[in-house]
């Protein structure tokens, strides 16, 4: 995180959009009908993935990856014209959500406008052939920021899309210098001082792999000194590897206390379950019950919340990057939108901003104890990652609570709550920490 990064960020949602498929029209002006329903989830942020022209030479699929970008200050023609794009992006602000577009500056299509005007700025292999650093990568090239003029060029554009919209995701951030993002974030202010960054970085082997062939390879701690939030990446391996019950609980919860040691003080990181980049939450777990717990876990964690546009209907179906595949949103058989709605209320809390984190779980027991300790109250949450019944021992008075997402009442007795199998956040209030 920089250093002037607002923790506010944690109280805050984000919503993502693949233009392409996110309406069957796949068009910017197809979108604005839609807005109220995003923003009544609870929606602070619009993320945009990307909205460029896309290069056809060497190009994945029919339509192409929109991450193979043509021109960088350009609009793709599928998607609508420049005064379609501000038209949509004054709807979200006129439906008071923020809009950050992808910014993808590791590299470009192979038929970019920047290949024909500056070939000079791409990496070059040994055969002296433009490439790039990553093989299955094959629709695209590198930039290579020896290259001071390309600074140039990339910083001025941010600053022109500047006027229009209220931040980035950069894609891949952590392949690109860091002083070219630390510049372009104070450049950038000029136009627009509140001005949002957020870096995908990545994930540790990925990271290493770079490193070791001598490639830029930013850590989490070196892409926060310029951006205010980061991805997941750097947990997301074992995410995955308790998903696959090669780890227990207990282990993945250590990791994510770990994490939240690691960073300064105003960290904030992107928390999420799903993205255009994995698979829909939706077809790794599919009991119903476990769906909504996880959801609840999701917006209790220390962060930004991210929904990937579907996921709040419990949508399986992961959109096809490469070709033209609509959400199917009559298909959907889940609806999280009222839970989305009451965590998003619990998420302004102040001490999910500002609290002492903690997550923990008992050996063998797939339930998050977690809780905020704030201004003499906590603030706890119980969630059942398996949706099953258990008796979860926790450190509150016994008596009666109400649980804050459903009012339904929570009974402690003997220190024990026997749990439902559904998600639990409830408030207990006791005497200010002593100050030393």
């Amino acid at each position: 995180m920089a250093y002037d990064t607002n923790t506010e960020l944690r109280n805050q949602m984000m919503y993502s959009i693949y233009v392409r498929n996110h309406t069957k029209e796949g068009t910017f002006t197809a979108i604005i009908p839609d807005l109220p329903r995003i923003k009544a989830l609870g929606t602070d942020i619009i993320w945009l993935m990307p909205i460029h022209p896309i290069g056809e030479l060497m190009r994945k699929g029919e339509a192409g990856s929109p991450y193979a970008i043509k021109d960088y200050r350009g609009i793709n023609p599928a998607y609508g014209t420049l005064e379609d794009f501000k038209m949509l992006v004054d709807a979200i602000h006129a439906n008071d959500m923020k809009c950050i577009i992808d910014v993808v500056y590791n590299h470009t299509s192979p038929d970019s406008v920047l290949v024909e005007e500056h070939p000079e700025w791409f990496y070059r292999r040994p055969n002296g052939k433009m490439g790039n650093k990553v093989g299955e990568w094959y629709d695209i090239v590198d930039l290579d920021y020896s290259h001071q003029d390309l600074w140039d060029y990339q910083i001025e554009t941010l600053k022109m899309w500047s006027e229009i919209v209220d931040g980035y995701r950069c894609d891949v951030a952590s392949l690109v210098p860091q002083e070219f993002w630390l510049r372009a974030r104070k450049e950038v202010a000029e136009v627009n001082p509140d001005t949002l960054w957020l870096a995908e970085s990545v994930h540790p082997h990925f990271l290493r792999e770079h490193r070791d062939r001598g490639n830029v390879g930013l850590s989490d701690n070196e892409v926060f000194e310029a951006f205010d939030i980061t991805y997941d990446y750097d947990v997301e391996d074992f995410y995955t590897a308790y998903l696959n019950k090669e780890i227990s609980l207990k282990t993945y919860l250590k990791i994510l206390m770990f994490q939240d040691g690691i960073y300064a003080k105003n960290y904030v990181k992107l928390r999420f379950l799903e993205n255009h980049d994995h698979p829909r939450f939706r077809s790794r777990v599919a009991d119903p019950r476990a769906v909504r717990n996880w959801t609840a876990f999701l917006f209790f964690q220390k962060g930004t919340t991210l929904v990937f546009g579907g996921q709040e209907k419990g949508i399986a179906h992961l959109p096809d990057l490469f070709n033209v595949d609509p959400i199917a949103w009559d298909e959907a058989d889940m609806e999280l939108t009222m839970l989305m709605q009451r965590l998003r209320h619990l998420k302004v809390d102040a001490a999910v901003r500002e609290g002492a984190y903690h997550l923990e779980a008992e050996e063998g027991v797939d339930v998050v104890n977690g809780s905020y300790v704030y201004e003499g109250r906590t603030v706890h949450g119980l969630f059942s990652l398996d949706g099953k019944r258990h008796d979860v021992s926790v450190e509150v008075p016994d008596g009666e609570y109400r649980n804050l997402i459903d009012t339904e009442t929570i009974v402690v007795k003997d220190g024990l709550i026997a749990s439902k199998g559904e998600p639990m956040i409830f408030t207990h209030f006791h005497e200010k920490q002593p100050v030393f």
